[in-house]
């Protein structure tokens, strides 16, 4: 599903990735983990086609990205990738559904089509009856949920995720961790998912340790082995 080769990254002088090479297979969720400085938010934003590398490359679903012209980026994303952020930068002066809305609009799709794939996930995210409430009418899970189903509207082959719980409540924490799993056996996405949160760590199918740039540990949980490179 994601293939990166070699993935050299400088701000200025300082080299964040240092040569970073990586599988991850369709259907896994891996989570990221490392000190503050590792090199995690960069890496997933390059897997995003949010940022390039300095060198190397990337192939997510079959399609090398890294030489992709902006535009095509742009069209790559919207449709073979979802985010969920922090802080879920919803609208706020939009409803639920139409926030889900926007990016299936975004790829072409009728205002029908759109509306009815939002009330679709909006459903079986339990959000049937918060459809048409704005951002400010919502709790801290309903909001993160919220941005779970824009991720997913247009049947991404990748989620990306940057500390996605990092702003909730231990219930609603473990509620959206819980979800990412229901979402992957039930509809096949691949998640990466950048944390600092043990407890989600120690339940992905594989965590990823990184420090100064560079993987140090990548432990498949049901090989129950660890591979250091």
């Amino acid at each position: 599903m994601i293939t990166i080769s070699n993935i050299k990254k400088h701000f200025g002088s300082l080299e964040v990735l240092k040569g970073i090479s990586l599988v991850i297979n369709k259907g896994e969720v891996v989570s990221i983990v490392g000190p503050s400085g590792a090199g995690k938010t960069t890496l997933l934003q390059i897997i995003g086609t949010l940022d390039k590398p300095d060198t190397g490359s990337v192939t997510i679903d079959g399609q090398e990205i890294t030489n992709l012209s902006s535009g095509k980026l742009a069209d790559f994303r919207n449709k073979h990738i979802g985010f969920v952020f922090q802080f879920h930068q919803l609208l706020p002066e939009f409803s639920a559904m139409e926030n889900v809305m926007i990016p299936a609009l975004i790829s072409g799709a009728s205002r029908r089509q759109a509306k009815e794939k939002a009330l679709s996930l909006l459903d079986m995210l339990g959000l049937s009856d918060r459809v048409n409430h704005k951002p400010a009418e919502l709790s801290g899970g309903e909001k993160q949920r919220v941005a779970v189903a824009r991720a997913l509207v247009n049947d991404p082959s990748v989620v990306l995720a940057d500390e996605p719980s990092g702003s909730l409540d231990s219930k609603n924490k473990s509620e959206l961790h819980q979800l990412f799993f229901e979402l992957r056996d039930r509809l096949g996405q691949t998640f990466v998912i950048v944390t600092h949160d043990e407890s989600l760590a120690e339940l992905t199918d594989r965590t990823i340790h990184m420090r100064d740039g560079m993987i140090v540990d990548d432990t498949r949980k049901e090989q129950e082995q660890t591979v250091e490179p």
